[in-house]
């Protein structure tokens, strides 16, 4: 199981997921909150044999079928906020160093306002806080910010 995280300048980022099984699909999430779902085949990965258009809210809908634990503890419905939660790779440059050295909120705007651990979490860490791979961020923003947040620890 993978998931790859694609920027798609002036539409919105694309998350690509592999099961176990082998299957592929893509959510397109726009700017302006619609999301497409793609279905692909395994022989022909690049192309999509179908796609179902969402509104933000069927979206969150869907979101709750699936999982139905609240996946936002702040309800941003009509705003211009998100929250996402970001993961530090093994890839990530930021693996092992201070949360200050991501300069995150002065490069993009977007807040991280936790820290989660295996077995703990860390609300609103402070600049001294030291991340470690596996950590998942909590980061808040405008849906660019958190973009541009992902791709920093990311290493992009």
């Amino acid at each position: 199981m993978g998931t790859r995280r694609t920027s798609l300048p002036g539409v919105g980022t694309r998350y690509d997921f592999t099961t176990h099984a082998g299957q592929h699909l893509s959510v397109v999430v726009h700017h302006d909150g619609r999301r497409f779902i793609g279905f692909y085949s395994a022989d022909d990965p690049d192309t999509c044999q179908s796609s179902v258009p969402l509104e933000r809210e069927e979206a969150t809908a869907l979101a709750h079928l699936i999982d139905p634990a609240p996946l936002d503890a702040v309800r941003t419905d009509g705003i211009d906020l998100v929250t996402e939660h970001i993961q530090i790779g093994s890839r990530s440059p930021y693996g092992g160093r201070l949360l200050g050295d991501t300069q995150a909120r002065t490069r993009t705007g977007a807040s991280i306002v936790a820290v989660l651990r295996r077995t703990s979490a860390h609300p609103s860490p402070g600049p001294d806080f030291r991340f470690a791979i596996g950590d998942t961020l909590v980061a808040v923003g405008t849906r660019e910010g958190v973009d541009a947040l992902a791709a920093i620890i990311a290493g992009g």
